[in-house]
């Protein structure tokens, strides 16, 4: 469970208009929208064709070249000899799809209003979420199926802009959720100081994640997102991060939107091609910290044509096959 550790009260009128995106049935790589009647095809692979962020930002930056910090070895010392794990896949793990999906609408969306609540799972931070609308349809998939982060990624692929939702669920045909971000893919602009976001470290998450759209084009070309446990992540944050949480991490840990890389003598060659693009991406890119989790997990996009076999040759990779860029 994700604690965010601070609780907020924001209470918001909601309306909902009659939408439509198709829920990814087990994990289908494409979706089409309708919306107020008329027919806009919207398809998991438009975003291949957008630019996700401007081309100097974080989260596209080739830090290969970057300085390593000088705590690099103490710090991946504390998170022992945890290996890669790609938090994603097709098919059903204990039911539900393995990833966090995200679904794709045109500009015509019909935008709703999420109510923002506590609940058994996690607190309200309404008071650090953006107040939308939101152009979420009425079956957009939800992580998990509800369980868990229950995070709602919703991509306007026509306004180039991007919606999140963290411990989402649709009550009586009205969003709900702890947390909800908006953020401009064609901007910089990051939140404000101090606020969440659908993840903890107040980032968004779906240009973090690793999808299989990509991996077809042979290539990855922004950083990815991971997770360490509370011991090894401060109470802290550093750009382009915005929000910590009350983790348990001493000096030799990382803050929220610090990055890690696989070092450039790491020899990836010997690994199947799809994941060979997977690790180039880690020595170019690199990981960037973006929530409390499992040490070591990648997140990406459920979908089957997946091999999970093929994914588990990831576990082979472990911490100490990573350094620390310079973050002090």
């Amino acid at each position: 469970m994700k604690a965010r550790y601070f609780t907020f009260t924001l209470s918001l009128l909601f309306f909902i208009v009659i939408a439509g995106c198709s829920k990814m049935q087990n994990n289908t790589p494409a979706n089409t929208v309708k919306t107020m009647g008329n027919t806009c095809d919207a398809q998991l692979s438009d975003v291949e064709t957008m630019s996700i962020f401007p081309a100097g930002n974080s989260w596209n930056q080739d830090i290969s070249a970057a300085a390593v910090d000088p705590y690099s070895s103490q710090i991946i010392a504390t998170i022992g000899a945890s290996s890669l794990k790609a938090d994603f896949g097709s098919g059903l793990y204990n039911g539900v799809p393995i990833g966090i999906p995200f679904c794709v609408v045109c500009g015509s969306q019909p935008k709703v209003t999420v109510t923002f609540r506590a609940n058994a799972y996690d607190g309200d931070y309404g008071s650090e979420s953006d107040p939308g609308p939101y152009p979420i349809p009425l079956n957009a998939p939800i992580e998990g199926d509800g369980q868990g982060d229950s995070h709602v990624i919703v991509v306007d692929k026509d306004n180039k802009m991007l919606y999140e939702l963290y411990n989402a669920s649709l009550n009586n045909g009205q969003w709900q959720a702890s947390s909800g971000a908006i953020f401009n893919l064609a901007s910089d602009a990051l939140r404000p100081a101090g606020w969440t976001s659908a993840d903890a470290a107040g980032l968004p998450i779906f240009p973090g994640l690793v999808r299989y759209d990509e991996i077809s084009k042979g290539v990855i070309n922004h950083a990815i997102r991971f997770t360490l446990s509370s011991q090894n992540v401060k109470p802290a944050y550093i750009s382009p991060a915005r929000h910590s949480v009350n983790s348990s991490g001493g000096q030799y840990s990382l803050p929220f939107g610090a990055k890690i890389r696989l070092k450039a003598s790491f020899n990836i060659s010997g690994y199947p091609p799809h994941l060979q693009v997977i690790l180039a991406a880690m020595k170019k890119y690199g990981l960037i910290l973006a929530d409390i989790g499992s040490n070591m997990f990648i997140s990406g996009v459920p979908d089957d044509r997946w091999d999970n076999d093929e994914l588990h040759g990831l576990d082979t990779v472990t911490a100490a096959d990573f350094e620390v860029v310079k973050f002090n």
